[in-house]
């Protein structure tokens, strides 16, 4: 059975994981609600997911090959409990190296690295959406330059992963723009959501993101959205659909699954 690809909101720094201060207690709630019912939502449990962090940034696309992965904390001014979390989930040799393979039948290149661990746009989210750590994780990096069409290319060799149990996660935030978390934001980040909206199921239009409708105020620097293209790439001609959407912080963040329609979040 064919999995879908997802690209997720992975919240702000441990936002999940402590009483959140800035705004209402409850701030990421439904976020975190919706990152927790994911795997449920699937058509079958993945064999293992591939993690596409808008926090890896490599000179060529590069796979994290270790067995065993460590955590990098790279957020900052968070409570100290924080910076002792554990997520204990294996990584996969043996899906990175097909992960180099079929980017290499299509003319990219590629690299692995067997030391580096797991940055916060993968276990901060991936704690909520596995927390048992039973799944294999791998995580792909982004190209540096962060050119839209080049992260859409390289998607599309790994769509075969889809019909091999790998789920494909892109993870960053719709909407990123650390000084434009206000009310004044909140229309402009809703134009920009649902240009994302009607964009998602055309490549095409989607490597033109920052044409939208306040695009580079949504992503001053763009790390957080190219994880989508990836995601959309490997869709292929697939359906695209908002599947969570909610405001937080006074902007409207969302995610959005390429695939057979799953339930809506709440």
């Amino acid at each position: 059975m064919r999995l879908p690809t997802v690209y997720i909101p992975h919240g702000a720094g441990p936002c999940f994981f402590m009483a959140w201060t800035r705004g209402p207690a409850d701030a990421w709630a439904r976020t975190e609600a919706y990152l927790r019912g994911l795997v449920a939502g699937l058509p079958e449990r993945p064999k293992a997911i591939l993690v596409v962090s808008g926090h890896w940034e490599a000179p060529v696309f590069t796979v994290g090959s270790g067995e065993r992965p460590g955590l990098i904390f790279d957020y900052h001014g968070f409570p100290e409990h924080t910076y002792r979390l554990t997520f204990d989930a294996s990584g996969s040799p043996t899906l990175a190296a097909r992960v180099r393979g079929l980017l290499a039948g299509a003319g990219i290149a590629s690299a692995a690295d067997p030391e580096r661990g797991w940055d916060h746009g993968v276990f901060i989210p991936l704690k909520l959406v596995t927390p048992e750590a039973d799944i294999p994780v791998v995580q792909l990096s982004l190209k540096a330059g962060l050119d839209a069409r080049e992260h859409l290319a390289a998607g599309r060799p790994l769509a075969p992963l889809r019909d091999e149990g790998v789920l494909i996660v892109g993870s960053g935030m719709s909407w990123h723009n650390m000084r434009g978390f206000s009310p004044a934001f909140t229309g402009k980040s809703a134009r920009f959501d649902a240009w994302l909206e009607e964009a998602a199921a055309d490549p095409a239009r989607l490597a033109r993101w920052a044409e939208a409708p306040f695009g580079r105020e949504a992503h001053p620097r763009e790390e957080h959205l190219i994880p989508l293209m990836v995601c959309a790439g490997a869709a292929g001609r697939d359906p695209a659909r908002t599947a969570f959407r909610d405001t937080v912080m006074d902007v409207v963040i969302s995610a959005i699954e390429f695939g057979e329609p799953l339930p809506l979040a709440a």
